[in-house]
């Protein structure tokens, strides 16, 4: 009778205090629950019309309030802004009536590099009339300057944890920083806050990030990133992009994917033999994932195209079709296709061509190591060079993170070249994406052509791709290991182009005979098959199996061809360096989508 009085006053003790742990824990940030949002833009601020004008037997360039002269070789213009704030560089085309390029951007804050974004201006009527008129009179060329936004967004999650504590995550949309830095808990002193971490296996706990909280808002510092970030709290009743479908969400009802004249022709998926009930069960999953840890699967957008047609258009957490988005290693494959469209264009390169030999503008280097002289094209589109780089080894020379981080070589591809070979061309491959930057450059010496104007020409012309933005490396060529940005629809488009045996639109942009070694599974790389910087897989359907080639990039950066089920499947997502980005590979596919097409 006695203990169980006791055990009453304790229960109303707490009962009145309202919590028996919680107010009493160190560092208890309990007040600070919920769910806070930051998000900074970083520029670029040169954007909007650029007007080139020719008078008194120069150009000058305006944009922005700025004024610079442009510089001319031949047909060729281009200029630099003051500071680094961009610069042009384009050529006039045969008729004068335009002048095509792409403008260079400066360094962004969310990724440390520059991108080119095609840039047309056109010929306008002046005093002197028009511009195709040779020689050139006095004249106005102007154009519409579109470039990267440079952002960073961050959510904060903070829930109070059974033990007392208050637990916390970091979520961003850009590059999944939150994954890498692994916080896991919060801490309010005072106006002093703790974002803290214990890692696994580790024994202490990590002070991450530091900041305060003033005014109701959350200030923290992230070295690196652009300075401190301002967190304010979401309002329960708030819309946010945090979830899926944004908050509240919004029924679930099917629209077919609008025609816009980018070359997709649209359609519904009872159209093309796929079941609406299975595909509006599968985005109603998708739409319903709980957020309730870092490790979820992020998915940005998912779209589906079945006999030529986009019938599946789904985008999530704000994302949407206007909107570039990072393909990281996925691009690899565009390297492919426009190696190919090079190719087929007239471009004096082959499979075989001798690597060091083209870089070396036809001979090879005196006393050149004999693995270095067999080193073919192949060899880098199947990653079986031999020379030493693996990105799966932070000790590795070649590693892509060694060769970007490091200042001493601003020439990558002398970089590549100067690498040891440790084992024969064609022995064995290993992922690493000094590979393909290396064929982009063979390209380029080929062609003798800027790598930006060849896949203007030759891929994003005739596959109407009209707004990109091209990884610049330090000197300025395009980077062809990844990174470059382009909308969903459009690189949804180089599986098309891949299914059609080479063709878009009636038009032929690569060989059959490309298209086939391209998805041929050459070698292994892990437990995968691997082509001309395509993946291969086989996938369980309808009691047998069939086999497909897809585009991969980080974060869940996916474009899936089923070439038996006449299908393309594109998968965008923000799981950066974590593995939820390969769900949906290896089981959506497999488990919802597939099921949901008919064999016809």
């Amino acid at each position: 009778m006695i203990r169980s009085t006791a055990v009453l006053l304790v229960l109303l003790v707490n009962a009145f205090s309202g919590d028996n742990r919680t107010a009493h824990h160190p560092g208890s940030a309990r007040e600070l629950v919920g769910l806070w949002y930051a998000r900074d833009r970083f520029g670029p601020d040169i954007r909007g019309p650029l007007i080139l004008q020719r008078g008194g037997g120069q150009w000058i360039a305006e944009v922005a309030g700025r004024r610079v002269t442009v510089g001319r070789q031949g047909d060729t213009l281009s200029f630099e802004l003051p500071n680094g704030e961009g610069g042009f560089r384009g050529h006039l085309s045969r008729d004068r009536s335009r002048i095509e390029g792409h403008w260079i951007q400066p360094v962004t804050v969310n990724t440390g590099a520059r991108f080119a974004s095609p840039l047309t201006l056109t010929m306008e009527r002046s005093l002197s009339g028009f511009c195709p008129a040779a020689p050139l009179p006095r004249c106005l060329a102007s154009g519409e300057i579109r470039p990267l936004d440079d952002v960073f967004t961050f959510y904060l999650k903070i829930d109070q944890q059974p033990d007392g504590s208050t637990g916390a995550f970091l979520v961003n949309p850009e590059r999944n920083l939150g994954r890498l830095m692994r916080v896991d808990r919060i801490e309010l002193n005072g106006e002093r806050v703790r974002l803290l971490s214990r890692r696994q296996g580790a024994d202490t706990t990590q002070v991450i990030l530091t900041g305060t909280y003033r005014d109701s808002v959350i200030t923290v510092a992230v070295p690196g990133r652009g300075g401190s970030y301002d967190f304010r709290r979401v309002a329960p009743d708030s819309a946010t992009d945090f979830y899926p479908r944004g908050r509240p969400t919004v029924a679930y009802h099917y629209l077919p994917p609008p025609a816009l004249g980018d070359g997709w022709p649209t359609g519904t998926p009872a159209q093309v033999g796929i079941s609406p009930d299975s595909i509006q069960r599968f985005i109603k999953m998708i739409s319903d994932m709980p957020m309730d840890s870092l490790s979820v699967p992020q998915i940005h957008g998912l779209l589906i195209a079945r006999h030529g047609r986009l019938v599946l258009e789904e985008y999530f957490h704000g994302a949407h079709r206007d909107q570039p988005h990072d393909l990281r290693s996925a691009a690899k494959s565009l390297t492919s296709v426009l190696i190919g469209a090079a190719i087929q264009s007239g471009v004096p390169l082959s499979p075989d061509s001798r690597v060091y030999k083209v870089m070396n503008s036809g001979t090879f280097p005196a006393g050149l190591d004999s693995r270095k002289r067999a080193l073919t094209l192949e060899h880098l589109l199947t990653m079986s060079s031999g020379l030493d780089c693996d990105d799966s080894n932070d000790e590795s020379p070649g590693n892509e993170n060694t060769m970007q981080s490091q200042t001493g070589q601003p020439d990558w591809y002398r970089f590549i070249l100067d690498l040891k070979n440790i084992r024969d061309p064609d022995q064995l491959s290993v992922y690493c994406s000094i590979n393909p930057h290396l064929a982009g450059g063979v390209l380029a010496h080929a062609a003798g052509r800027p790598l930006a104007e060849l896949f203007h020409d030759l891929v994003a012309q005739p596959l109407a791709i009209r707004r990109y933005y091209l990884f610049l490396a330090p000197l300025g060529e395009a980077y062809m290991g990844g990174g470059v940005r382009l909308l969903p629809r459009d690189f949804m488009k180089l599986g098309q182009l891949m299914l059609n045996d080479g063709t878009w639109k009636g038009k032929r942009v690569l060989s059959r005979d490309w298209v086939r070694r391209s998805t041929d599974p050459k070698h292994q790389i892990g437990n995968s098959k691997y082509g001309y910087l395509w993946w291969i897989t086989d996938y369980p359907y309808r009691g047998g199996t069939v086999r497909a080639y897809y585009a991969s990039g980080n974060g869940g950066q996916y474009v899936i061809v089923v070439p038996e089920l006449d299908l393309v499947v594109a998968f965008y997502g923000g799981n950066y360096a974590d593995s939820p980005a390969r769900i949906p590979q290896q089981e959506w596919m497999p488990k919802f989508v597939l099921p949901a097409v008919s064999g016809t």
